[in-house]
């Protein structure tokens, strides 16, 4: 099954990397353990470098900070609607199998464990449709519990797959450059991000 749970043992510490940013650094704990076929997407383009030299395109002060659209390094498109390559493909690490992405870059939903949006939690970004995330994910700043798949308050079905566990202070430096609308007031650009 696509999202069977994962088979690591609890002796297995889920993986950490470390985003370098032009605002300092942040380190992610990524979910593998609840998330794994999310998250191992994450890790995918994570390794391959596909995150390298994209910016933050969407900061909200008090809501979240969006990144992942490889346009903002580009400029091919308008930031916000880029994704992977179609067809490219990824490696789940729970089972080990291969997974391919859709025609369009998109991956499946993963609508399994209920982990809240809460603050410096990360987030899966998609366009409101059924398995339309992609690359693109986001930073909580604040609770954002309507985003929850479980919480029917609103349509929005965002799953979180992982957390901020350092660097917090630079995720609010991040999102002291965005506004209401969403634009920054200057470029903020991941420079790379390794796995610990």
């Amino acid at each position: 099954h696509l999202f069977a749970n994962a088979h690591n043992n609890n002796s297995m510490p889920n993986p950490t990397f470390t985003c370098k940013t032009s605002e300092g650094d942040f380190v992610l704990e990524l979910f593998v353990d609840q998330m794994p076929y999310t998250a191992s997407n994450w890790i995918g383009l994570a390794k391959d470098g596909f995150y390298n030299g994209i910016q933050f395109h969407r900061v909200i002060p008090g809501f979240m900070l969006q990144f992942g659209c490889p346009n903002t390094k580009t400029g091919a498109g308008r930031p916000g609607t880029g994704g992977p390559p179609g067809g490219s493909s990824f490696t789940n690490l729970a089972d080990g199998k291969v997974y391919k992405r859709a025609s369009d870059g998109c991956v499946q939903d993963e609508l399994t464990a209920k982990i809240s949006n809460k603050p410096m939690t990360l987030s899966m970004a998609n366009t409101g449709r059924p398995n339309s995330g992609g690359s693109q994910f986001f930073i909580n700043t604040a609770h954002n519990n309507f985003l929850d798949f479980f919480d029917h308050s609103s349509p929005s079905a965002h799953p979180v797959f992982g957390k901020v566990v350092k660097g917090m202070d630079v995720i609010k430096n991040i999102e002291a450059c965005g506004s209401r609308g969403g634009a920054l007031s200057k470029t903020i650009t991941m420079i790379s991000i390794t796995q610990n």
